[in-house]
């Protein structure tokens, strides 16, 4: 699958122009006028890689730079038309991977994106095992939850469903099938321990994406519907 760029920049025609410089390269491009429509767009599409601009209105790159790094190690690279060493030292260190003045050639700055790409993916920053749905990501490696990147403690049974509703995005279960599927065919309590799964999982979660669908069962919405 192609990798996602988040390029967040208040100057269109630069946005445009990098913008296409990156889809000829073969990547998907989310757009962000502002600091505060880029977290938007972060926690919207789960970007590979975060191009931010350091003159940003509403919230600056330096500060962006900084929420993001609380809640995810995701590349960053800084894009600004700043080169002193001040700028560049205080970029590195809200955590950015790298620094490229507006000045650098777009087949340049495509060649830092692609670096910074293979080193995150060579430190195990890109992780395949999460599971992102809206503002949910699921890591069925480390086997935790988060929201919004705040940890969720769910039971291994909590976790268990919600990994199953994110496989199957759109499929409607019975109470019966969950059973099967998650407890075993060999359960034989009561069906309604289903129920209180699942508003245990809406309850620590503080967000509810699990729908009840009444006489028949659940289901989560598919993400791009």
């Amino acid at each position: 699958m192609p990798k996602t760029i988040l390029i967040i920049e208040d100057e269109e025609s630069i946005q445009n122009i990098v913008k296409a410089f990156l889809e000829d390269a073969g990547y998907t491009v989310i757009l962000a006028n502002d600091g505060m429509e880029g977290m938007e767009q972060f926690h919207s599409h789960h970007p590979d890689l975060v191009l931010l601009d350091l003159m940003l209105p509403k919230i600056d790159g330096f500060t962006v730079c900084e929420m993001l790094r609380k809640e995810s190690y995701i590349p960053i690279i800084m894009l600004t038309a700043l080169d002193d060493d001040d700028s560049q030292m205080k970029g590195f260190d809200a955590l950015a991977d790298d620094f490229i003045t507006k000045s650098t050639s777009m087949p340049v700055v495509v060649k830092r994106i692609e670096a910074v790409l293979r080193r995150a993916e060579k430190n195990g920053r890109i992780d395949n095992n999460v599971i992102h749905y809206k503002e949910i990501a699921l890591d069925t490696d480390s086997f935790t939850v988060s929201v919004n990147g705040k940890n969720k403690p769910l039971t291994t049974r909590e976790f268990e469903i919600l990994k199953f509703f994110l496989e199957n995005q759109g499929h409607v279960f019975s109470r019966e099938h969950l059973l099967d599927r998650i407890w075993g065919f060999d359960y034989f309590g009561d069906a309604k321990i289903v129920n209180t799964h699942i508003k245990n999982i809406r309850r620590k979660l503080g967000v509810d994406y699990i729908e009840t669908i009444r006489g028949v069962g659940y289901k989560i919405e598919k993400e791009n519907q």
